[in-house]
């Protein structure tokens, strides 16, 4: 396929097969998708395209052809410092969106465009100018997993990692923090201020119980619960940690322990599984189907003939204002005060030693 030869074909495969052996790929399944990694890659350098990859993607993708994995924040800010032409974003619409605001003159495709997200399209702007009728005397704060549109209607911009610093740092006692409800939920009890939510839910990280985690810890001895703070208020309090992504990433380069439950997708695990092999990931996770409608095929069609709704657009006035709130949550969050932990603004990225 593709006029590769033999040789080439087996190098390939030997390399996808020492990564994603630890994900269980066996060394014919490798074999198999090793014409197509190929020519991604080949496609990749002649276009000067990074290809970026969510760490909820599948294996394949993140470590068969991304060049960059880890979060959405952290590799949108890859998209705006690297020296590429075009960016190629293994993740969800809102994802895309996010990329083109920090990367206006860089073309940024989506290898399925239909790939959304529960949380972002919970809420749209007339939403939150609704909501800025009713509540004239709050700060908003909207999660990063918002289309650019409601990004432009609010003030600032917030991660998982930085929401607590940036709601500190909001110059109003009132926050109204947009979409998610149990991200509000879990942030009003760590501060002082005002929280109005709304009732945006992640479709994956509302299905977790604190029950679940407490039969898991029960079986495994030593288990460390990792959860996301997209979770349920009562699942977040009988964490290890609660957090985003690179906050989990984090614990586990850094713990001495070995055994962790990772309630967040699927995909994150997969990832560990592969960057540290010495570890167990065992319990309970669930799978996006959104970021899981991304597979190679896509990633090769988009980099040979992009369709114009893969290509990210957004107008003028929603780039210029959603760029604010972005750049607004960079000077907040140094302002922010937590006294629980220290926040990140820069997103979690790994790079990928693909050759």
């Amino acid at each position: 396929m593709f006029g590769y030869s033999q040789e080439a074909l087996g190098a390939e495969s030997d390399r996808l097969h020492q990564a994603l052996r630890h994900a269980g790929w066996t060394p014919s399944e490798c074999g198999l998708i090793a014409p197509l990694t190929l020519r991604i890659r080949d496609l990749a350098r002649q276009q000067r395209a990074v290809i970026l990859g969510h760490s909820y993607q599948t294996p394949d993708i993140l470590f068969g052809v991304a060049d960059y994995r880890g979060d959405s924040l952290g590799l949108s800010r890859i998209a705006r410092d690297c020296d590429a032409d075009t960016i190629v974003f293994c993740g969800v619409r809102f994802m895309g969106e996010t990329a083109k605001v920090l990367s206006p003159t860089k073309r940024v495709l989506l290898p399925n465009p239909d790939a959304g997200c529960s949380l972002s399209e919970a809420i749209t702007g007339e939403d939150v100018r609704r909501l800025r009728r009713m509540h004239p005397d709050a700060t908003f704060v909207c999660y990063v997993n918002t289309s650019a549109e409601v990004k432009a209607a609010c003030d600032v911009c917030c991660t998982s990692a930085n929401a607590l610093a940036i709601v500190e740092a909001a110059p109003t006692d009132h926050v109204v923090f947009l979409p998610d409800t149990f991200m509000a939920r879990n942030l009003a009890a760590m501060t002082t201020k005002r929280i109005t939510g709304f009732d945006g839910r992640c479709i994956v990280h509302e299905t977790f119980s604190a029950e679940a985690l407490a039969a898991w810890r029960e079986r495994v001895p030593g288990l460390r619960i990792l959860v996301h703070t997209e979770s349920p208020p009562e699942v977040v309090a009988a964490a290890d940690l609660a957090g985003g992504t690179g906050d989990m990433v984090d614990y586990v380069r850094r713990s001495p322990d070995t055994s962790f439950m990772l309630v967040t997708e699927c995909g994150l695990a997969d990832r560990m599984r592969v960057e540290y092999p010495d570890k167990s990931f065992v319990g309970t996770c669930a799978l996006c189907p959104h970021m899981k409608r991304i597979d190679l095929r896509r990633v090769l069609q988009v980099l040979e003939a992009p369709r114009p709704e893969q290509i990210v657009q957004i107008p003028p006035e929603v780039q210029a204002g959603a760029a604010a709130a972005i750049e607004r949550m960079f000077e907040w969050t140094a302002r922010g005060q937590d006294a629980s932990r220290p926040h990140s603004n820069a997103g979690e990225v790994h790079r990928s030693s693909n050759p």
